[in-house]
């Protein structure tokens, strides 16, 4: 896949990227056809709609499909882009509508954002922040916050945004496994669902960084799934046991608990 810049121009109504084409349309439910080595998604989705809630609704869509990490992403993107004209303003709109629902709590990730905010303590730096919604939550409410990610274009899409939000925060473009910076510089390390996402070999190394960093505490968070659910990245599985596992393991104290998914605190 070549190289993505989530802030490209693009024809109004139309996005583009590599084999996936997205469209808005009149009116009709969210179509996903695949033609030969081309996939191609039909929407009538308003500004309104645009939020994190559309990974669900993506999610049903293309339960019959083969879908991949990569074109998941692309049609997330591709909905946003086609929905809103102007880039910036685009993603605003995604942006501005996400948190409202995570605010308010009706959004299905809310849950898990409210426990990672109760948990935390002093200034924190995230893990794998990916579009970043819990850096500016946490930013939103005075928390001094760093967001961290491997792929710049999500952090040059944060830095662009955020300050349409009013909000101030620092970006990191990193591997979540070898953060450059000094031992102790957070408070608090958080990895909110981003373990699942890697082999158990690497989950040790992040979680050694993320040791390392932090002052006080370290948060993680998983989701609980029967099958590691592929076209979110995920590649593999956790349940309570592992995770006391992965706890015993460091040779701190911690804690253990279930909340909408998973959880590993160790201070």
């Amino acid at each position: 896949m070549t190289l993505l810049d989530s802030l490209a121009p693009c024809s109004p109504g139309r996005w583009t990227h590599d084999h996936v084409t997205v469209e808005r349309v009149p009116a009709g439910p969210l179509n996903v056809r695949r033609d030969d080595d081309r996939l191609h998604v039909t929407h009538s989705l308003t500004a309104e709609q645009i939020s994190e809630r559309l990974v669900a609704e993506v999610t049903a869509s293309i339960q019959d499909a083969e879908f991949g990490q990569d074109e998941f992403e692309l049609t997330m993107v591709g909905l946003v882009r086609s929905t809103v004209p102007g880039a910036l303003d685009s993603w605003v709109t995604y942006y501005r509508n996400s948190l409202g629902e995570l605010l308010d709590g009706t959004a299905d990730f809310a849950p898990i954002h409210d426990r990672a905010a109760e948990l935390v303590r002093g200034s924190v730096l995230d893990l794998g922040s990916c579009f970043g919604f819990l850096p500016l939550r946490l930013a939103a409410s005075g928390t001094a916050v760093t967001a961290t990610d491997i792929l710049p274009g999500t952090m040059r899409l944060l830095d662009a945004v955020a300050p349409r939000l009013g909000l101030h925060m620092n970006t990191l473009v990193c591997d979540a496994a070898n953060v450059p910076v000094p031992d102790g510089s957070a408070d608090t390390v958080t990895a909110i669902h981003l373990l699942e996402h890697v082999d158990d070999i690497i989950g040790a190394t992040i979680l050694a960084e993320a040791l390392r960093i932090a002052r006080e505490r370290v948060v993680v968070a998983v989701p609980f799934e029967d099958e590691a659910t592929a076209c979110h990245g995920h590649v593999r599985t956790f349940d309570l046991p592992a995770l006391e596992e992965l706890g015993r393991s460091t040779g701190r104290p911690f804690e253990v608990f279930e909340h909408h998914g998973g959880w590993l605190v160790i201070d």
